[in-house]
């Protein structure tokens, strides 16, 4: 499955940098919208888990660095602050502000989703003891409370970074007037109708996507405490 994630992400990033939709990015604000969740909601959780929990993963090494909470509330800062009208119209209008747009919404979610699904998971931190040949039982428990209170942070990570999304997708998707009076409509559509579109897109995918992330981790902590 590591293959599988890594190469789908690949693929993802493929599609979202080197495609058509890298052009219209900068004509659509809608194609700006997909191109962003392709980063964050697609590529980056596939990337994540295909590392998460093995040797290289970095949420092993540093877990403070790859604390979810932290990681969530710095991605919320990222995207809203580039989906801000001057920031936006850089990204708009510039190929370098376009790459380091999308640069950072990728590397920001990569962040917290590694953060979330990283660091000690069950089957690792089980090898680690073995190989260490721990058997004191205080030091079982006293590991399995830091995976928990881990993946327990994950959680809130995940769905604070759901919630976020699908408030600013609500905002942008149910607003009555452009908030980027500096655009024009894309094929046939006014620039309300784009940015609705391109809401709706981010309301569906992104909230969706962390939304997911954060249950799949909630009912996997649930299994592990009922083992």
């Amino acid at each position: 499955m590591r293959t599988f994630f890594a190469l789908a992400g690949i693929a993802t990033l493929v599609v979202a940098w080197f495609g058509p939709l890298a052009h219209l990015a900068h004509e659509a604000f809608f194609g700006h919208m997909v191109m962003h969740m392709l980063n964050v909601a697609v590529a980056a959780p596939l990337l994540s888990l295909s590392v998460a929990g093995s040797p290289v993963d970095p949420a092993r090494k540093h877990p403070l660095v790859f604390a979810a909470l932290p990681a969530s509330v710095v991605e919320l800062i990222i995207v809203w602050t580039w989906h801000a009208p001057v920031p936006h119209h850089f990204a708009r209008h510039s190929l370098a502000g376009l790459v380091t747009e999308q640069g950072m919404f990728l590397l920001a979610g990569v962040w917290v989703w590694l953060s979330a699904f990283g660091g000690q998971n069950g089957n690792a931190a089980k090898e680690e003891l073995a190989a260490a040949s721990v058997s004191d039982s205080a030091a079982w428990t006293s590991g399995s409370e830091q995976r928990g209170s881990r993946r327990g942070a994950g959680v809130i990570g995940l769905l604070l970074t759901s919630m976020h999304m699908t408030l600013l997708g609500a905002l942008l998707a149910l607003a009555q007037r452009p908030l980027y009076g500096h655009h024009d409509g894309f094929a046939g559509m006014t620039a309300l109708q784009d940015q609705q579109l391109g809401g709706a897109v981010m309301l569906l995918v992104g909230g969706i996507a962390y939304l997911a992330g954060g249950v799949w981790l909630a009912l996997d902590l649930t299994r592990e405490k009922h083992a």
